[in-house]
């Protein structure tokens, strides 16, 4: 019963993409508190639920979720249908109804998901999950055609969690990632999101008229300051050319006597280190010296990491 239970609730939050505690106790016959226990093990399970307070509270799935690509074969789908449908003659149930909606327009939805934008085209699907962000993209992107507020669950660099209202302005793509610069309700601000950390969005159904902004007031030199940049120089061996030319650009890599060199200004991040070690041996920091000590730090703790316990 348990498991029926939980497919009952991600049919009815697929349905409506929101409601409550109190509304899934009284149709399942459980506690509330039961409920929250079969939300907190759907979301460790992957599933992106999320609990907001407030008048927007409740239970709700981000919009961007879909059921998983290759679910089920073709003719798993067709019995499966088949069944719900022999089902629903005698009940009549709405939400089951919907469930066969969604489960029959899944069958012609079995496709990689690109993004397409004018004369430009985005495989947008990331290594090891090839829809969940590319449905996030193109959720945000249509919303910022439509002009669609959305409500967004934001995670920050610390960890904390926001519940944020945002009018999607423009998409925008900067050292390979996607962020979307918007207007947020709750700062009364223009603001730069990455999607990579909204960990849910919903799809509001409000309209709003979009703000006029100059592209220029657009932070996108937030690392450009002394403190948080640091100009470096790099010695790149034949094998890790193909990886610097795609990370630094062509246009930065010399070539003097028969070696390569990038001399380059980067944001002084917890993710530069590891995207240096990412390239391997090949892939030498020769100045600053605080770097190139914090690289062989890093490479220290990973070797001891890995070493025999």
């Amino acid at each position: 019963m348990k498991f029926e239970i939980m497919l009952g609730i991600l049919f009815t939050l697929l349905e409506r993409r929101r409601t409550t505690a109190p509304e899934l106790a009284a149709k399942y016959g459980v506690s509330t508190r039961t409920v929250y226990r079969y939300v907190d093990e759907m979301t460790i399970a992957g599933v992106p639920l999320d609990i907001a307070r407030g008048p927007r509270g409740g239970i709700y799935i981000s919009d961007a979720f879909k059921l998983p690509k290759g679910l089920l074969t073709k003719a798993e789908y067709r019995k499966t249908i088949d069944a719900m449908l022999a089902m629903n003659e005698q009940t009549g149930d709405a939400d089951l109804a919907a469930a066969i909606g969604k489960l029959s327009a899944q069958v012609k939805r079995e496709k990689q998901d690109l993004t397409v934008s004018g004369n430009i085209l985005v495989d947008s699907g990331t290594w090891g999950d090839s829809r969940k962000f590319s449905e996030k993209l193109a959720l945000v992107e249509r919303a910022s055609e439509s002009c669609k507020a959305l409500d967004v669950d934001y995670v920050s660099r610390e960890g904390i969690h926001s519940h944020r209202r945002i009018y999607p302005h423009l998409l925008v793509y900067k050292q390979n990632i996607w962020y979307v610069y918007a207007y947020c309700t709750e700062r009364d601000a223009f603001r730069l999101f990455k999607l990579g950390r909204m960990r849910s969005i919903v799809e509001t159904g409000i309209t709003f008229e979009k703000l006029p902004f100059n592209r220029e007031d657009i932070p996108l030199n937030f690392w450009h300051d002394s403190n948080e940049a640091v100009e470096a120089v790099f010695g790149i061996s034949p094998e890790a050319l193909p990886f610097a030319e795609e990370w630094l650009g062509i246009e930065n890599i010399r070539t003097k006597d028969g070696k390569h060199y990038s001399e380059v200004k980067l944001p002084n991040d917890e993710a530069l280190i590891g995207k240096i070690l990412s390239a391997g041996t090949g892939f030498k920091v020769i100045s600053p010296r605080f770097l190139a000590e914090k690289v062989q730090r890093e490479a220290e703790l990973i070797a001891k990491n890995y070493g025999a316990n």
